[in-house]
């Protein structure tokens, strides 16, 4: 099994769920966001280098039959400004990745999409029938990641499926650039916890072992080519009432809340139906917001300097 990223937030969550079942992992990880330290104690095998770099996956291909494509440039805002960043990241490793694998004979490409930025402003629910209409260089990224895999399936008969997450928090997020990380990290430095808007926009937030049992169950169900598939909680959640339940769950509910100009690129509301990974691999959110906060909480404030040391 190799996971692209798996040094990564998501990658080390998943690679702990693989790890429990069974599986043998290898990781290709150029360590850009990635921390080599998120997979101590784990037996996988790490490999450094770029998806985008054929030689790279071709090498991490060797023997492998399944992949796990978390590998990706995910922040919205870092799309705005480096838009060929972006696309090199996003559209090209995933082009290279998938025709490397299609060579390589592998027999099944699980990958990383998103909900929200994908379908930019459309009226939630969302699921797999709405139409996307991406507002982010990084919405259109990852829109045509999924077309290539859809192509990729239909002309080489690869068994490819895009997963759509929520937005995902947890535990290994130090890095990532996301509401729940930033509004923690604010309150551990006693800054002001920043809100860009009225604080009335919404988000779908899913705890990252969620995801990656979404993940897991991918792997191992008789899916059709080309399936696309939500991986989210479900509930709208808006980011005034995700900045309180993170003051609540730190302990500090005076702490001080600012607000800014909305920035353009970014989704009003979104949340998703996950109704079809339900149906087709049994899929269902089990961590609710109050304890998977209080996970991630005490994680970015114990576990986060622990690892920075090693």
């Amino acid at each position: 099994m190799l996971v692209t990223g798996g040094a990564g937030f998501i990658g080390a969550a998943l690679v702990r769920n693989l790890l429990a079942v069974g599986c043998r992992v290898r990781i290709l990880d150029n360590l850009s966001t990635g921390v080599a330290s998120h997979l101590t104690g784990t037996e996988v095998e790490l490999m450094r280098g770029d998806v985008c770099c054929e030689a790279d996956v071709d090498a991490s291909l060797a023997g492998v039959g399944q992949v796990v494509h978390l590998a990706a440039a995910g922040s919205v805002m870092s799309s705005a400004t480096d838009p060929v960043a972006n696309f090199e990241a996003n559209v090209v490793g995933t082009f290279n990745l998938l025709d490397r694998a299609r060579r390589a004979g592998v027999e099944r490409v699980v990958l990383a999409s998103t909900g929200g930025a994908l379908f930019g402003q459309a009226e939630p629910p969302v699921d797999e029938s709405t139409v996307p209409s991406p507002i982010s260089p990084y919405g259109a990224s990852k829109l045509a990641a999924e077309g290539y895999a859809r192509a990729f399936a239909h002309t080489y008969k690869m068994r490819t499926i895009a997963l759509r997450f929520g937005n995902v928090y947890g535990p290994w997020s130090e890095r990532k650039r996301g509401a729940v990380t930033a509004f923690f990290q604010a309150i551990e430095s006693k800054r002001p916890i920043v809100i860009y808007g009225d604080g009335a926009a919404s988000r779908d937030f899913i705890y990252v072992d969620d995801v990656a049992q979404g993940i897991v169950r991918s792997l191992d169900a008789d899916l059709p080519a080309a399936t696309v598939m939500h991986i989210c909680s479900g509930v709208e959640t808006s980011v005034s009432c995700l900045a309180e339940l993170c003051r609540q769950v730190a302990g500090a509910p005076d702490h001080p809340i600012v607000y800014h100009e909305k920035r353009a690129v970014e989704v009003v509301r979104t949340f998703a139906s996950y109704d079809l990974a339900r149906c087709l691999v049994g899929f269902r959110p089990t961590v609710d917001m109050a304890t998977g906060l209080a996970r991630t909480w005490a994680w970015l404030r114990d576990e986060a300097p622990r690892l920075r040391e090693l």
